[in-house]
């Protein structure tokens, strides 16, 4: 049976999607400058994954955003 994703973690990579491609970069580009795997922003932009406060910290410093930034508009 496949998992459900849920909808929190969708609307946070949904998030992280609209930032990074607002900044022109490929999820490698991200993953670069954020000091994590591309297929880690991968499964957090596809939902499939649920991040830790200090991985959505460098997601954010990468991004030139703030957490807040990051989390924003997401219920």
């Amino acid at each position: 049976m496949a998992k459900r994703r849920d909808p929190l973690l969708r609307a946070l990579g949904t998030r992280v999607r609209q930032l990074r491609e607002g900044k022109g970069w490929t999820q490698e580009g991200l993953a670069d400058r954020a000091g994590l795997d591309r297929s880690y922003i991968a499964g957090i932009e596809a939902g499939l994954r649920n991040p830790s406060i200090r991985a959505l910290g460098r997601i954010a410093k990468g991004l030139g955003v703030s957490v807040s930034d990051v989390v924003t508009k997401i219920d």
